[in-house]
């Protein structure tokens, strides 16, 4: 015992020589610096003890793990808008679907059709809204997990630019301000300044550290009274199509330098249809400046007849199947990344196999790269695969093929829109396709709603 409380005593002195000694070197430090002129401060300290935090940190960060990082041709991806990237709830669901499924890239909302913004000082901040969440959190930890960010800039149709700088609108013929059915108002794609805004936008969301960004509602408006449509230039298909490809080519060259993907949205006939439908998208010409192409492809949004099946929202394999084909006749291949059905419309359910039915049809067409949608954001983890089944998808035989596609020729009826398109009317403005319906609900229009119309089930809903 006698032993045990020496050498006890003898620890203590070692430790209180110890603390005497760092004092004196902490004092014969302190005397130095005055002597040399310098002080000491309170500030000075804590300024010490954050760079020490700061080290502290940065070798944490060092020691992190390496996380591969998905790319841009192995992306399977769900839409959410902003609110729902900074919802826990939201964020929940995703999470386990990212860390448990082959789903490995998010298409986060940055700009939608409302026209409000999070992204600060951009086009002096006429469109900045406080109310729209920051996305950086989320893309933080999405990126950390190694995922691929895809960020979603809604292009012409805007409710609030064009309010705050009419000059930037398209007009009615009086010189008010032009709305789509929905009461929405539409950059007019003439005017620069409707550009260099969208494409100011995209560089600043580029900096926040997207891998991608994606350009939707890159057309003319196809809903409402367009006949009154004033763009204050001729206004045809050939320049409408030119229009739209020269935006391309500029967020090409000021988005290229910094390393980012540019991918569209475009309607789902476009993979079929020679003409600009009157919105001017011609799927070839915009392919060329582009590393992605996003067809809405939504079976729900063909009419009956249309690829010769009679319902389409009842028959998802078919339907992706032919329109795919359809595009890869004209696109490479390589370029296309769909999205796909992932919910309920027109009294059709759509389940886990209604899901990997589509995404089945990619694979046999040759398609590895897709994205869902669903207006609230929930998808069907049923119809995934799991992580560690997620390279075991094999390609459909040709006899089992024959039989999903009822031995109808999957080229027959791809062209028969081409013919019946309407002209420019005799003022200049293009009428919209014969069919399409503005529905953007999940109510069913009155008449089957086309695949001319933009995703109809792409409701904002704030959460």
């Amino acid at each position: 015992m006698k032993k045990i409380f020496l050498l006890s005593i003898l620890v203590s002195i070692c430790f209180i020589s110890t603390s005497c000694f760092a004092q004196e070197q902490e004092i014969e430090s302190v005397e130095i610096l005055v002597e040399q002129g310098g002080s000491v401060n309170k500030q000075d300290r804590q300024e010490q003890v954050q760079v020490s935090e700061n080290q502290q940190e940065e070798k944490q960060e060092e020691e992190k793990p390496q996380v591969e990082q998905i790319s841009a041709d192995q992306a399977k991806g769900m839409h959410l808008t902003i609110y729902a990237a900074a919802s826990q709830f939201h964020k929940t669901r995703t999470n386990d679907l990212l860390d448990n499924t082959e789903m490995n890239a998010v298409v986060i909302d940055i700009k939608e059709i409302d026209g409000d913004i999070s992204v600060k000082d951009v086009a002096g901040g006429v469109t900045y809204s406080k109310s729209v969440p920051s996305v950086l959190p989320y893309l933080k930890a999405v990126k950390e997990k190694g995922m691929y960010a895809i960020a979603r800039i809604v292009v012409f149709r805007d409710n609030v630019m064009p309010r705050k700088r009419p000059e930037l609108a398209v007009k009615n013929p009086d010189g008010s301000l032009w709305q789509d059915r929905k009461q929405l108002t539409w950059l007019n794609p003439y005017k620069q300044g409707a550009v260099d805004y969208i494409l100011e936008l995209a560089e600043k969301t580029a900096d926040m550290g997207f891998d991608e960004i994606q350009f939707d509602y890159i057309r003319f408006p196809s809903d409402g009274n367009t006949k009154n449509c004033r763009y204050g230039v001729e206004h045809s298909s050939t320049t409408a199509s030119a229009k739209i490809v020269d935006f391309l080519k500029q967020a090409k060259e000021r988005l290229a330098p910094k390393g980012v993907k540019v991918s569209i949205d475009v309607f789902g006939l476009t993979t079929t249809e020679k003409t600009d439908m009157g919105i001017g998208q011609k799927i070839v010409e915009m392919t060329e400046q582009v590393d992605y192409v996003s067809p809405m492809i939504y079976p729900s949004h063909y009419n009956n007849g249309e690829y010769g099946i009679p319902n389409p929202n009842k028959e998802p394999y078919r339907t992706v199947y032919i329109a795919l084909q359809g595009a890869k006749k004209r696109i490479p291949v390589e370029k296309l990344r769909p999205w796909l059905q992932d919910f309920s419309m027109k009294g059709v359910p759509y389940g886990p196999a209604e899901v990997r039915a589509q995404i089945q049809a990619c694979y046999d067409c040759g398609v590895k790269t897709w994205l869902l949608w669903n207006a609230a954001c929930k998808y069907t983890k049923g119809g995934l695969k799991s992580k560690k089944d997620q390279y075991s998808y094999t390609k459909t035989s040709d006899e089992k093929i024959k039989e999903l596609l009822k031995y109808k020729d999957p080229n027959a009826s791809m062209q028969t829109r081409a013919n019946n398109v309407n002209k420019p009317a005799n003022n200049g403005a293009v009428k919209k396709p014969a069919g399409t319906s503005a529905n953007k609900t999940t109510k069913p229009a009155q008449k089957p709603a086309t695949n001319t119309v933009k995703k109809s089930t792409k409701t904002v809903t704030k959460k």
